[in-house]
């Protein structure tokens, strides 16, 4: 959801304090492979993540062409029942993929033109901008259409109950560059292709990808929602946010997400899913959703400039994947040229430390390739928080002081013109600015210009905004106690002489 940059590695960590994993739960299907890999090894592998990474459960999908090699979860869920196979969960951003395909359909059907203005097929579409009426369906997909989280925020507006809603909240965006010309990750250009897909096919979202992906396929525990964590069904769990060591709990923010990332799935299901993408488009019976060339299309930027294509990135060393980014679940889908394809999804969401599964993907890719099994990551996550930790108790530490010495301090300033201690006093604003400002600046250094709003960074970095906002009540009690002492000690009419 939140960024989806290539690849995102390493920053990933924590120790999950007495969780006790449980064997897999692998769930077969139609399609499996009869010498498939050794489960076995998988096992150890995403234990080894999910032990120092804070992810209570994990579920894992491996395909080959149009096999399926492995499907199987690990770990528990927010109830403490054990992840398997058929555990639904969030994939986020994974989402994409099947909007993507969607349009695509549409296309080979005759019903749409990748590269017509999207006006053609939503006749009420129009964006605050008048180069707004040149964006194409091609550059919604591509994420070319010029429209970003800073020309519209949509996390942080209200959000929409509905596509047709999402429409229409759109055309309050403003254009960051001309369309086709810049690629700019925003779930704003998928809101509008799935809604498109509504208007030109007459369906509903979800009823187009039942009808059309899901049953086709046999997905028959996946489903697409429009608003978390109103839409949710009984049957997904609560994911987890991350501090201290410890995987909380917690249900997601109230987001719109159909047609970004709102699609629910599980493991077995999703091994369908990669089946059709390493499968030129058709599914193991034969079943086929789009062309080769379509899904070929769908895996390939159409610019050297950038890596998307339409719901996938592409490597130039052959590998194509996209990650899915919740506040309280991740997911991750590689697609390897050997023809191997992986999914992973996480109960834990995105963290500073924690860029989420991408890292166990590469793991497993590693293993199924060379045999390799590399070492656990280390418990970054715990580490950058327990450093966090120490930064707020030196904070609260450095306030007390501060406080038991402002007499001290006013009777020095008091011998002091006026602006000199006021004017020494104001760096204690800083972590006050720096508080307020924190979704601004997580959202652009953090998430390369994304929106994020301050509850999500609450979910993102409880730590860090535990110490900004420690840090912040320390430094702007220290002032107020010391401008009031020092009021207090100046002259309020005529001196005596």
């Amino acid at each position: 959801m939140w960024q989806n940059k290539h690849r995102r590695r390493g920053l990933i960590s924590v120790l999950i304090l007495g969780l006790a994993v449980p064997a897999a739960q692998v769930v077969p299907g139609p399609a499996y492979a009869q010498n498939g890999i050794d489960s076995g090894s998988v096992e150890r592998v995403v234990n080894g993540f999910t032990a120092k990474a804070g992810y209570p459960g994990v579920a894992v999908a491996i395909t080959k062409g149009d096999q399926v090699l492995h499907a199987a979860g690990y770990g528990r869920d927010a109830t403490g029942a054990a992840v398997t196979a058929t555990t639904p969960m969030p994939i986020a951003s994974l989402s994409k993929s099947f909007t993507a395909l969607a349009v695509m359909q549409l296309v080979e059907a005759g019903k749409v033109t990748l590269d017509a203005p999207v006006r053609d097929y939503l006749p009420g579409f129009h964006v605050a901008d008048p180069r707004g009426a040149r964006i194409t369906v091609r550059q919604l997909l591509n994420q070319t259409s010029g429209i970003t989280d800073r020309t519209l925020r949509e996390k942080s507006l209200q959000q929409p109950d509905s596509l047709a809603a999402a429409a229409v909240r759109a055309r309050a965006a403003t254009l960051a560059s001309e369309p086709g010309t810049r690629y700019a990750y925003t779930n704003t250009n998928y809101h509008l292709a799935a809604r498109l897909v509504e208007v030109v096919s007459g369906e509903p979202f979800a009823g187009y990808l039942r009808r059309h992906v899901f049953e086709p396929l046999g997905m028959s525990d996946s489903t697409t929602i429009d608003l978390t964590p109103r839409d949710l069904p009984d049957t997904v769990r609560q994911g987890h946010i991350y501090a201290y060591g410890a995987s909380i709990a917690a249900a997601e923010p109230k987001r719109f997400v159909n047609g970004s990332d709102g699609v629910l799935t599980t493991a077995r299901d999703l091994a369908r899913w990669l089946v059709v993408q390493g499968n030129a488009g058709a599914a193991a019976d034969g079943t086929r959703l789009v062309s080769a060339q379509s899904m070929t299309a769908m895996h390939t930027s159409s610019d050297r400039r950038w890596t998307y294509g339409m719901g996938w990135n592409a490597d130039s060393d052959g590998r194509v994947h996209h990650n899915g980014i919740w506040f309280t679940y991740t997911a991750s889908a590689l697609l390897l040229p050997s023809g191997y394809g992986i999914a992973v999804l996480g109960n834990s969401g995105f963290s500073l430390a924690n860029g989420g599964t991408d890292q166990l993907a590469d793991e497993l890719a590693a293993l199924v390739q060379d045999g390799r099994s590399a070492p656990p990551p280390a418990p970054t996550r715990l580490i950058v928080d327990l450093v966090l930790a120490a930064l707020t108790v030196m904070s609260v530490l450095l306030g007390v002081r501060r406080l038991r010495r402002t007499s001290a301090w006013a009777v020095r300033a008091g011998e002091r013109p006026l602006w000199r201690p006021i004017l020494r006093l104001l760096p204690r604003l800083v972590p006050v600015a720096v508080l307020l400002a924190l979704p601004y600046l997580l959202g652009t250094i953090v998430g390369g210009g994304r929106d994020i709003t301050f509850r999500q960074v609450a979910y993102t970095a409880p730590a860090l905004v535990g110490w900004s906002a420690v840090a912040a009540a320390m430094n702007a009690g220290s002032l107020v106690a010391r401008v009031v002492a020092l009021m207090r000690r100046r002259p309020t009419g005529p001196t005596a002489r």
